[in-house]
């Protein structure tokens, strides 16, 4: 589990960690498994960026920006970099091929400005929702990542294929038993709506349950179209799933906590 967590951090943060050698299938499936807890304390991290704002009194907007650039930051913005991808190699209308071929370009086009621009102004937006203002708002922003997270390890489970031309892909596609899928789920849910529910009561709890399962669908919806789009899954595919899957619990939190 420790070594897990250590190749997961290495991988998918810019925070300094030990050393890590071993980036084989097995190694990286550990780390697949305990993606969700470094989702979770980056989410810490954020909402005590959040929660300094809050406690300054810098108003809703500000301490939901706070909470975003640090997690943005954290994680070097790979999954932003994803999502633009992603969105550029959709929108060019090219074959698979192609669009794989434009997703590797090191340039962001206009559809990845846009797509970009448009996931920061909608978490933004939710900031201003009446139900996450104070200690919610901040909540919203710690469970948030580690919900958003599992989106690459559904990504990651049996019999997803990776596109033929992405070594990020083949290394993590295919990976995830539906045991380790069903445990990770499992235990998201329940320390969503556990905290929520201990922090601010039922209807919370529930809110966070209801969130989590439209924040699944929206994953599977989006990795479904992505498949058929691309043939398999891409390292840009990760964080544009990731960062789709967080959208859509928080915007469903903002309207139901």
């Amino acid at each position: 589990m420790a070594s897990g967590f250590v190749t997961a951090w290495a991988m998918f943060t810019v925070i300094p960690a030990p050393a890590v050698d071993d980036f084989s299938r097995p190694a990286c499936a550990r780390g697949m498994r305990m993606i969700p807890v470094i989702g979770l304390c980056l989410g810490l991290l954020a909402g005590t960026a959040a929660a300094l704002v809050e406690l300054l009194d810098g108003g809703r907007l500000l301490t939901m920006a706070a909470g975003l650039a640090v997690l943005a930051l954290t994680n070097g913005c790979f999954h932003l970099d994803g999502l633009a991808d992603t969105a550029d190699g959709l929108g060019s209308r090219k074959p698979p091929d192609e669009a794989l071929r434009i997703m590797k370009k090191s340039d962001i086009g206009p559809m990845g400005v846009v797509a970009v621009v448009g996931v920061l102004a909608l978490e933004l937006a939710a900031a201003a929702s009446p139900h996450l203002a104070g200690w919610r708002g901040v909540w919203a922003l710690v469970t948030m990542p580690m919900v958003a997270r599992t989106g690459a390890v559904l990504a990651s489970r049996r019999g997803v294929p990776a596109a033929p031309t992405s070594s990020l892909g083949r290394l993590f596609a295919d990976l995830t038993t539906p045991a380790t899928l069903a445990l990770d789920l499992a235990g998201v849910l329940v320390v969503s709506a556990v905290s929520g529910w201990l922090l601010f009561g039922v209807r919370t709890a529930i809110a966070a349950v209801v969130a989590c399962a439209l924040a699944w669908l929206v994953e599977a919806l989006w990795q479904r179209h992505l498949l058929a789009r691309l043939g398999g899954i891409t390292g840009d595919v990760f964080g544009s799933l990731i960062e789709l899957t967080g959208l859509a619990y928080l915007l469903t939190v903002a309207v139901t906590a």
